[in-house]
């Protein structure tokens, strides 16, 4: 016993005992099935065990792509390049680590939950969060740390199993990352039995920036929170919505605001306020939604219905409604402040064909982030109007084919419009249409 016990203190031996152990753990999860000797049993079994609730799930998404015209502006996996309307790209190449400690019944104690996405453009850390279970009546959780912020299905629904390749122009604009720093807690109740399991509530605070800011540049936090009905059956037919609510906002930088207003000929118009309160005052940042899901099982496979309608309050910069990551600025010096109201929905039909290998699918969304302008309003002298007050409209269609679970291959194009207005650039639709050939793994 003691000669076998020197012989595993070798480097060498005792590395390729563990890997051996790892090989056959894979596919007996438990140590009882592997062996009960004395070293696996008391040395072994401390090391699997802590690493059979450890789970490494990720996928990968190369690219090609062509636009329109050469430097199109796309919301389908950024702008291209001046010269460029054609490229291959590594959309997203993401591994995530999930470690649940389980309690001493069938329900989890506490997630850590870590990802990454490394692609030719840089790595990023997309998820670090842990998330603290209630166990006595095993309803509640708090999560802390970088995670999807608690707001609409498109935001929430993960790129490894949504059908259209990116998500509508308004997600991208408003919740810029889908994520951000915060704490949030849940009430959830684990028991399938309890009445009200296919109930999820959310509410939490967060920084406001996302991931497009290193640290929070005020003292404001955004309250998001979301009420969400899970899948719930009706004989073939599956129902599931949710309403969500947002309340923040930033600080402004100066004393002008500028809200929309009338002329003294009529004219919609931004309207300048002034005041010197105005300075470090909060301008709101409020955002309504609701979204529904319709689901049909058929010998084919599946159809699907699904409808997200956004609006709100949303404050900017005279060129922008994007999120800032840090306070706006133009060369260091803070710039006036412009408060829109916005609208926008993304509606969804997802048919399998034959079977559900082969998958259609029709996306149509809008984002108007200015409500209170008409079209020919942008490009009046004096107006205040912008590109960022036109109203963009996306029509996509696409086509899946599914190898199996894990592999497929979308051909998707979307069609997209803009409001034509009396803006120089503006007065006819722009050549950003985009065509997109996905291959997706994911495992």
């Amino acid at each position: 016993m003691f000669r076998g016990y020197q012989i595993f203190k070798r480097p060498y031996l005792t590395a390729f005992f563990l890997v051996f152990v790892s090989i056959s753990a894979h596919s007996q999860r438990y140590l009882a099935d592997i062996d009960s000797s004395f070293f696996i049993k008391d040395t072994v079994r401390p090391v699997i065990k802590r690493f059979e609730n450890l789970r490494i799930t990720g996928y990968i998404q190369p690219q090609f792509q062509k636009a329109q015209s050469d430097g199109a502006p796309s919301f389908s996996g950024g702008n291209f390049s001046q010269f460029s309307s054609s490229r291959f790209m590594l959309r997203r190449a993401r591994v995530k680590i999930d470690y649940i400690l389980p309690s001493k019944y069938r329900f989890p104690k506490a997630l850590f939950s870590f990802q990454i996405d490394a692609t030719e453009r840089g790595v990023i850390v997309r998820d670090m969060f842990l998330k603290l279970f209630e166990t006595k009546k095993n309803k509640l959780s708090m999560t802390a740390g970088l995670f999807a912020r608690p707001f609409g299905y498109e935001v929430n629904l993960s790129s490894a199993f949504r059908e259209t390749p990116e998500r509508g122009r308004m997600s991208q604009i408003l919740m810029p990352s889908e994520r951000d720093i915060g704490v949030m807690f849940s009430y959830e109740p684990q028991e399938k039995s309890h009445k009200l399991s296919h109930i999820k509530f959310d509410a939490g605070f967060f920084n406001g920036q996302g991931l497009s800011g290193t640290t929070d540049f005020d003292d404001h936090k955004d309250l998001i929170s979301r009420l969400f009905v899970k899948p719930y059956f009706i004989k073939k037919i599956e129902l599931s919505g949710g309403i969500s609510y947002l309340r923040g906002g930033w600080k402004n930088g100066t004393k002008y605001v500028y809200e929309s207003g009338k002329a003294t000929n009529g004219d919609n118009i931004f309207v300048v306020d002034s005041s010197a309160s105005n300075l470090g005052r909060s301008s709101p940042r409020h955002y309504y939604g609701a979204d529904a899901q319709v689901k049909l099982k058929h010998k084919w496979g599946e159809t699907e219905w699904r409808a997200e309608y956004w609006f709100g309050t949303q404050p900017g910069t005279s060129n922008s409604t994007s999120n800032p990551g840090t306070l706006p600025n133009s060369n260091g010096n803070p710039v006036p402040t412009y408060v829109r109201h916005y609208n926008g929905a993304f509606f969804l039909f997802l048919q399998n064909i034959v079977n559900n290998k082969h998958q259609l699918m029709v996306k149509y969304d809008w984002y108007d982030p200015n409500i209170k302008v008409e079209r020919t309003d942008v490009g009046k002298p004096g107006a205040n109007l912008t590109a960022a007050d036109i109203k963009f409209y996306t029509l996509g269609i696409g086509y899946s084919y599914y190898f199996n679970p894990q592999t497929k291959v979308i051909f998707y194009y979307d069609f997209v419009k803009n409001e034509k207005t009396q803006m120089t650039g503006f007065d006819t639709d722009l050549n950003d249409d985009i065509f997109t050939c996905r291959l997706q793994f994911r495992f």
